[in-house]
């Protein structure tokens, strides 16, 4: 658990000392790939992970992916310049995705799979706990001491992971199966989901899809991906088994969670933006607005591991979750964001549903495949569960942008350069007296259709879960 808090923490923790990290180095190009280029890493390191484990050993996977995490912090803590610190949360990503991976996978080996639930929901709850920590911290650390201490503080904890993950998995089996690595295959998941992951990134920050660069980028990663899954029918040990996609519940499991985490993660940019540019509030009033989501994820998981752990089915929790979601995306959306009690329980009912879809598909899927298969597809879970986020994240960031350019808070020439919170909020302190209502209350009405476009693309994961199979898992050992 404290590896998965890690590798969250630092999705969150960073984020407050943006500013501080672009005054120092004078340098806003790069700037979003501080944040961005750690995510695009995480993502594409976590199926590789998923593999080497199966192959290696998960024990020895772990270690490495704490080792790294911790000494490309030290590397960001000691960055002289932008670009140093953009690679060291490169490498960062790396071992990130490696720890997140690898520690849920562990839960599968160890733990039956009608107990998986509850272990999953402890996880989930790591996710909660670090988003809401992890601006507290950020911000005290950045400032009363300086940006360099957000990454200092995780080497006593990385070192502490380390340590505790070495002496306590000594348990886990080593694969006697001798270990064929896909190289190949590696390179080409790289440049595929690396570069769409890239080009997702830049859409949502507001650059044009049909631009030189967005469709050099757009078709490399089509060539690598399709190349990669031509080499995964032909490749002896492939990377990601193609068979997996054969089996039904796993599917659509991994389809449920993908939804699942394109709306919770695109809804926890939307609302805390939502609420300044309409209210007038400050940051710190917009991070405690996002608390009843954080809350309700922890009371979902933990909720839906202990129904599945009671009954031994994951339908009831995923579909009421699936269900759960349009309701209270609606109702966020046809609430204005100042009356707070009606929006926290919106919000509160959004992470309830978040959090019973999340650690039940990913046990469903791991029960539905193969034992030597359970670090790929517990990978590939967290493989969709991060595309998910991204691109939620970027669509409707692309939509929110598009609808905003009709209703004219953005200064000129904001589009090329990408979409942030400061720049909208930046533009609607330009505006005064009488036109400054008259305009927060034409963005009232673009976040709510948004937030509406939102709930009818959630449809899709309730598609998806109605779909799945209401099996029972497989008993406790």
């Amino acid at each position: 658990m404290l590896a998965i808090f890690l590798g969250a923490l630092d999705q969150t923790i960073v984020a407050v000392s943006m500013p501080a990290i672009s005054t120092q180095f004078d340098n806003v190009s790069l700037l979003a790939w501080v944040i961005s280029g750690y995510m695009v890493a995480m993502t594409v390191a976590v199926p590789i992970y998923g593999k080497l484990g199966d192959l290696y050993g998960r024990r020895r996977m772990i270690l490495f992916g704490i080792g790294l995490f911790t000494l490309a912090s030290v590397f960001c803590a000691l960055s002289q310049s932008m670009e140093q610190l953009v690679v060291a949360r490169v490498l960062q990503g790396i071992g990130a995705g490696g720890m997140i991976s690898v520690s849920q996978a562990i839960i599968g080996d160890i733990i039956a799979p009608r107990d998986r639930g509850r272990y999953q929901g402890y996880f989930s709850s790591m996710y909660a706990l670090a988003s809401v920590t992890g601006p507290v911290f950020g911000g005290y650390l950045t400032e009363y001491l300086s940006w360099h201490w957000v990454f200092w503080l995780n080497l006593p904890l990385g070192l502490l992971a380390w340590w505790i993950a070495r002496r306590t998995l000594r348990v886990l089996v080593i694969p006697q199966r001798a270990a064929v690595i896909d190289y190949l295959g590696s390179v080409l998941l790289i440049a595929g989901l690396g570069t769409l992951l890239m080009s997702i990134t830049l859409i949502g920050q507001g650059y044009t899809w049909n631009s030189s660069e967005m469709l050099g980028l757009l078709g490399t990663a089509i060539v690598g991906l399709v190349l990669f899954v031509a080499h995964q029918q032909r490749t002896p040990e492939p990377l990601l088994p193609l068979k997996l996609f054969g089996n039904r519940t796993a599917t659509l499991c991994w389809c449920t969670i993908f939804m699942t985490s394109f709306q919770a993660i695109s809804l926890s940019m939307l609302m805390p933006l939502r609420f300044q540019s309409i209210t007038g509030a400050g940051a710190d009033s917009a991070a405690l607005y996002l608390m009843p989501l954080a809350i309700g994820l922890p009371i979902g998981a933990y909720t839906g591991g202990r129904l599945t752990a009671r009954s031994g089915r994951f339908k009831p929790q995923i579909l009421t979750g699936a269900l759960f979601m349009p309701l209270a995306i609606i109702g966020m959306a046809l609430t204005p964001p100042d009356a707070w009690l009606a929006s926290a329980t919106f919000m509160l009912l959004t992470g309830i549903a978040s959090g019973l879809q999340f650690p039940t598909s990913l046990v469903a899927a791991q029960s539905a495949v193969e034992p030597r298969d359970i670090g790929v597809a517990t990978s590939t879970t967290n493989l969709f569960r991060a595309l998910g986020g991204a691109i939620g994240v970027a669509t409707m960031s692309a939509l929110l942008l598009a609808m905003l350019g009709h209703t004219g808070p953005l200064q000129p020439g904001v589009s090329e350069h990408g979409l942030t919170s400061n720049i909208l909020l930046d533009s609607l302190n330009t505006v005064e007296g009488p036109a400054l209502q008259v305009l927060r209350g034409a963005l009232s009405l673009t976040f709510r259709d948004v937030l509406l476009g939102s709930a009818v693309i959630s449809l899709l994961g309730l598609s998806a879960a109605l779909m799945l199979p209401n099996q029972q898992l497989r008993g406790r050992a």
